[in-house]
């Protein structure tokens, strides 16, 4: 038998086993299935035939794809997936809301299904879980009122968890937004010198003692931008758009969002490594 016959063959036992699986999955049975898509049970058989050598034609297959909620691509072992275009659209891409609070349920939720793979972050300003109480409250206080004390106790589990949690967390953040902290320049003109100090000093003790797998690295933002995303291994990737989450779940694009990350690290002016020392040092310019 020559090589072009046997691949029509292997295609014709996948489209046959493809096709029981559908009418499996919908529920269904060929008798169903030949009424609902036009066609004689015969053809129905036929088609799930073990000796069935040839695919049928293109209307043929189109129909059942249709009726049993399948991609006609699939059915021909032509993609992956057996949902169609649409449906893998509307899965693969979802927004979702983005409350002003502390670690907000659905960002736990993502964390928690992605426990044990590696977390990589992009922060809207300094993340959350490496913050001081004080600075939490001096953050978080406006918009929470008179809530924000309930809202910080009953986020720090939250952030216990995620601190203890299996997964390794690398943390990418502008030059700018540690000098604009530690100048109190810019947003963070609010906080105190001592509650800066503070902060300061949490982070150097968070990121000596937990390396290495909590690991925060700084580039120049003159020569890299990043909007705040959020990877959660290979599952979801997140982007932060204010008051929405636009979360992917197909591969390509979390592989792409995994691909700019592992960019921002490469070309990090301050490695992970060098990071409490370097927050030391802006620490004792403070001092001066």
């Amino acid at each position: 038998m020559c090589e072009n016959q046997m691949d029509k063959r292997k295609r014709a036992d996948l489209f046959r086993s493809r096709l029981s699986t559908a009418i499996a999955r919908a529920g269904t049975s060929q008798s169903a299935l030949a009424r609902d898509s036009g066609f004689d049970r015969s053809t129905i058989s036929q088609l799930l035939r073990d000796d069935a050598a040839r695919l049928p034609n293109a209307h043929v297959v189109g129909a059942c794809a249709d009726v049993l909620g399948v991609s006609a691509d699939w059915l021909l072992g032509l993609a992956e997936h057996p949902e169609t275009a649409s449906d893998l659209l509307a899965s693969a891409l979802t927004l979702t809301e983005a409350p002003r609070a502390l670690v907000d349920q659905q960002i736990y939720d993502w964390h928690r299904e992605a426990e044990g793979y590696k977390i990589r972050h992009v922060p809207a300003a300094l993340p959350d879980v490496l913050k001081t109480t004080e600075v939490l409250s001096w953050e978080y206080g406006p918009h929470l009122g008179r809530t924000a004390e309930q809202a910080i106790s009953a986020s720090t589990k939250r952030l216990e968890w995620m601190r203890q949690s299996a997964s390794d967390y690398e943390i990418a953040m502008p030059l700018y937004e540690i000098q604009s902290f530690v100048e109190g320049t810019g947003y963070y003109d609010g906080p105190s010198r001592d509650m800066r100090l503070q902060q300061i000093d949490h982070l150097i003790d968070l990121t000596r003692t937990l390396y290495p797998r909590v690991r925060v690295y700084l580039f120049d933002a003159r020569r890299l931008f990043s909007a705040p995303i959020t990877v959660f291994g290979p599952l979801l990737s997140v982007i932060y758009v204010g008051r929405n989450y636009l979360a992917f779940r197909d591969t390509r694009r979390v592989r792409a969002f995994s691909d700019h990350f592992d960019h921002l690290v490469r070309e990090a002016q301050i490695t992970a490594r060098s990071f409490p020392d370097h927050l030391a040092d802006l620490r004792r310019r403070l001092d001066q």
